[in-house]
């Protein structure tokens, strides 16, 4: 979201929101509030911090590290103020394990993605993190359900070895597909244990479903306006498998003059076409979203997406005409 108050933004988030709200993440504060950051305080006994390269694994929390968890508690404080009577869904999110392995580096220099063993222990400290984590906003939240979204946009890049080493002169090894689904349902099965519904968010070109299918998560979150006809199969595998979808349809920042709700609801509704899928049943596995993030867009430009959004669900749960 746009912006640095956290009570300004949880405001809006459940305003425009009130079916599906989520904690605002506020980048615009700095690296103390990017997504590795904000991901790294959720790893159970270990330390990081920020070092001209980008974020360290050290032995002991420094500086950037005391002011991220600062900036992570008031932001919880912030959305229980204002969101803490929802009975509804609530949705929160973090890095998944493959990004924060992409992001973190190792006490000595270069990614953790290098080392295997350095992956599955940030596996294994975030799996950690998040069963507490989800335990505190459970106390905090009245919400019935809690969706816990893993942010894994480094994920393709990952699984085609195509992340560069600290030299720039070579790439990252990629894993293996079986260990890519274990490091992934590490965290699944830790979210699902602690009461929570894992989610997967992977937006960009060709998001590797089948991967994610298989990694534990009920739900994905995709830019749907990026997916291709080569993407149907994999997506259609997801709904009959019985997974829910986040369908990435709303520009941050309309078009003038802004297309209607209608059109915006296109590409999901000729997706669902062409796989064969009944058209009743599209806003029971289906939720309208922005396509992206929102920061860096104004508050009334993130007003609007997320206005938008909302119109565009309810295009999705109207019967089509003709019934297709």
């Amino acid at each position: 979201m746009p912006g640095t108050d956290p009570l300004e933004a949880a405001r809006l988030v459940v305003g425009e929101l009130p079916e599906l709200p989520h904690l605002p993440e506020l980048p615009e504060r700095g690296t103390a509030a990017g997504r590795i950051a904000r991901g790294a305080m959720l790893l159970a006994d270990l330390h990081v911090d920020w070092q001209p390269a980008g974020w360290r694994l050290v032995p002991r929390p420094g500086t950037e590290e005391r002011r991220a968890r600062d900036l992570l508690a008031r932001d919880l404080d912030a959305f229980q103020e204002v969101a803490g009577d929802v009975t509804g869904p609530v949705k929160v999110q973090t890095a998944g394990p493959w990004t924060l392995a992409a992001g973190l580096e190792l006490p000595r220099g270069d990614k953790v993605l290098r080392d295997p063993g350095a992956v599955r222990d940030l596996g294994v400290a975030l799996a950690e993190g998040l069963v507490a984590h989800v335990r505190d906003l459970r106390r905090r939240l009245a919400a019935t359900t809690l969706l816990v979204q893993l942010d894994e946009p480094a994920l393709p890049r990952v699984l085609a070895g195509r992340l560069p080493t600290a030299s720039g002169f070579g790439a990252l090894p990629a894993p293996d597909e079986a260990a890519a689904v274990a490091r992934l349902r590490d965290v699944t099965d830790a979210v699902t244990s602690a009461g929570g519904v894992p989610v997967f968010s992977c937006i960009g070109d060709r998001p590797p479903i089948d991967v994610l299918a298989a990694g534990g998560a009920r739900a994905l979150a995709v830019d749907a306006t990026a997916l291709t006809e080569a993407d149907d199969d994999a997506i259609g595998r997801w709904v009959e498998g019985g997974g829910w979808l986040l369908l990435g349809l709303v520009p941050p920042v309309a078009a003038d003059p802004p297309a209607s709700p209608a059109t915006l609801a296109e590409p999901a509704r000729a997706r669902w076409r062409r796989l064969g899928f009944d058209p009743r049943q599209l806003a029971d596995v289906a939720v309208a979203t922005p396509t992206t993030g929102l920061a860096g867009v104004s508050p009334a430009q993130a007003r609007v997406a997320m206005t938008a959004a909302r119109e565009v669900g309810r295009v999705l749960a109207e019967a089509p005409e003709g019934g297709r």
